[in-house]
């Protein structure tokens, strides 16, 4: 599940994500990068996630449309999680995007939001 955070910057989606990620999910989040798309910025975003289990099947499939279709419209991300694969997901990321991502433990979640200007 994603619950999405009050924010005040307008270029950033901070999200809290825990349980299964499924394509409801990723439907909330597409029209908020459409939103800052339209306005001529990049998106930005902060992922705080805790006890994630994964995405189901069409959860998995939604993403990576939404992904392959605003992949140059991602700017900063800020993964906080304490597991192995949210720090290579990080990696990941920032290796083969033009994002500029970076991985926090819980214990940084202030630096991470100081970094990504929350």
């Amino acid at each position: 599940m994603i619950q999405i955070l009050n924010i005040e910057k307008e270029n950033l989606i901070a999200t809290k994500i825990n349980g299964k990620i499924t394509k409801r999910d990723i439907e909330k989040l597409h029209p908020l990068i459409h939103n800052i798309v339209e306005k001529g910025n990049k998106v930005d975003f902060y992922f705080e996630m805790e006890d994630i289990d994964g995405f189901d099947l069409e959860g998995l499939w939604a993403d990576l449309k939404v992904d392959v279709a605003h992949l140059s419209d991602y700017g900063k991300m800020a993964f906080v999680g304490d597991k192995k694969w949210q720090k290579w997901a990080a990696k990941a990321t920032d290796f083969f995007t033009g994002s500029e991502a970076r991985h926090f433990e819980p214990t940084e979640k202030e630096k991470a939001k100081k970094w990504i200007q929350f």
